[in-house]
């Protein structure tokens, strides 16, 4: 076959693999298998009992010749020689001349001459066509010798081999057949195996194709075995809540965005139409400079908004070194004219794993948010903390109302004020504290709240850097 027709088979081949079901090839490679494993089993098998058979022949053929010698050394040969079923005996003397043999057997020329009697002598058992014997099947030869008073004789015993060529042909049919058989019932059995076995398979890729993902909340059937497919059908429900519950935090933070977004546009908006009707009335500078105001608010919004999508993306990693109480004092000093003093701690320098930039954020919110609410003072200390965990603290307190225990950590939950902190002005966007949570666990530590000593103090517990 040429180049390009062992290309175009091989890729039939393929194509034809690729369209069978996991099931059909399954029992395919099942049942080829089996067919190898039951053929090479019945073939020695019947080779095996071939020579079982042949060697129990020529014991039979030696035996019978081994009695033939023991008459002429008693010289007590008789012609004709007594015979044992079918088999064909002489007794040729060392000239080849043929003394005594069986009934109808020759008693003129020997059964075999030449080599082939050489080869009797040594001990061989031989093969020979049925001809010489008036025969049509092979007959195997064995000699014994003789030792008698006129001289050595050799004893020759021909058995016919048909029996043995007969049990061999049915010991072929049968390991055929019984191959043929064993391979059709185990190509059946794992026909049905696999559908049960794949049957589970099959009903959550009807549950997986029913989820559409429009926050239904459905889940996969989970088979009732507690094997393998129980697991992964557990597993993949598991996945499925935490894509559904991310998907809800997705759709509502998008829902909140817009809202938040929608505020200062309507501002705006009115803004500008009361100008537009009214601008004999309107001072222009007032106007501008409320909508200033609104345009800053919407672009804080939005920088919140795109940290938010980076750390969402992991695209903020702790990869820098920096000095915390550095970051804390230039991120304290970037507010410009506080509503309270803000005082840093000062002390020894306190090298933290981070983004620099990402972590002058997070402090910036922590001040802006103690700013916001303290009623006379905002305080800001590092520690080194201990040996033991590794873990550096920032300290941002304030002065003001106390937050309660069961809003501590919703807080942190992103467009979330508090009751006290609901005006705009006051309580900003509610996503600079769920920025703090995110970087500081996107660094590998944490942040929590606590009122001590009168004061809210937010602590946040950061990895130090290995020097």
């Amino acid at each position: 076959m040429n180049a390009p027709g062992r290309w175009a088979r091989r890729l039939w081949t393929h194509r034809r693999r690729r369209t069978l079901s996991l099931r059909a090839r399954l029992t395919l490679v099942a049942t080829v298998v089996a067919t190898l494993g039951l053929g090479v089993g019945g073939l020695v098998t019947q080779t095996l009992l071939e020579r079982t058979l042949l060697n129990a022949l020529d014991e039979s053929a030696r035996s019978h010749a081994t009695d033939i010698a023991a008459l002429v050394e008693a010289d007590r040969l008789t012609n004709p020689l007594p015979s044992s079923g079918a088999a064909i005996a002489q007794v040729v003397d060392a000239e080849n001349r043929v003394l005594a043999s069986t009934p109808g057997g020759d008693q003129l020329a020997p059964i075999v001459t030449g080599a082939n009697m050489a080869a009797a002598r040594a001990g061989e058992a031989i093969e020979m066509p049925g001809t010489r014997l008036g025969q049509t099947h092979t007959f195997r030869v064995v000699a014994a010798r003789a030792d008698s008073p006129d001289g050595p004789h050799t004893v020759i015993v021909a058995v016919s081999l048909a029996e043995q060529r007969r049990t061999a042909d049915l010991l072929k049919l049968a390991a055929v057949s019984v191959t043929a058989g064993c391979a059709v019932a185990v190509g059946g059995l794992t026909w049905f195996i696999t559908g049960r076995t794949l049957r589970p398979v099959e009903e959550l890729r009807h549950g997986a194709a029913e989820i559409t993902g429009t926050g239904e909340g459905r889940l996969l059937p989970v088979p009732a075995a507690r094997d393998e497919l129980h697991r992964l059908a557990v597993t993949l429900n598991d996945m499925l809540r935490r894509l559904g519950a991310a998907s809800a935090r997705q759709r509502a933070f998008v829902a909140d965005a817009a809202h938040e977004l929608r505020s200062p546009l309507a501002t705006l908006r009115t803004e500008l139409e009361v100008a537009l009707a009214h601008p004999d009335r309107i001072d222009p500078h007032e106007t501008a400079s409320e909508a200033l105001e609104e345009v800053e608010r919407m672009a804080r919004l939005v920088d919140d908004l795109l940290m938010l999508a980076r750390l969402d993306e992991r695209t903020v990693e702790a990869t820098g070194t920096g000095d915390l109480r550095e970051i804390a004092d230039s991120a304290a000093r970037s507010i410009p004219e506080p509503r309270v003093p803000v005082t840093v701690e000062t002390g020894d320098p306190v090298t933290v794993r981070g983004d620099p930039e990402a972590l002058h954020r997070m402090i910036r919110n922590l001040v802006d948010n103690g700013v916001r609410h303290a009623s006379t003072r905002v305080r800001v200390a590092v520690w080194p903390g201990d040996d033991q965990d590794g873990l550096a603290e920032l300290r941002v307190s304030n002065d003001g109302p106390p937050v309660p225990a069961g809003d501590r950590e919703r807080i942190f939950e992103r467009f979330t004020r508090l009751d006290d902190a609901r005006s705009r002005d006051a309580g900003g966007a509610g996503l600079g504290l769920a920025i703090v949570r995110e970087i500081a666990r996107a660094h590998g530590g944490d942040v929590s709240v606590e009122n001590a000593d009168r004061d809210v103090c937010f602590a946040v517990r950061l990895p130090r850097a290995r020097i």
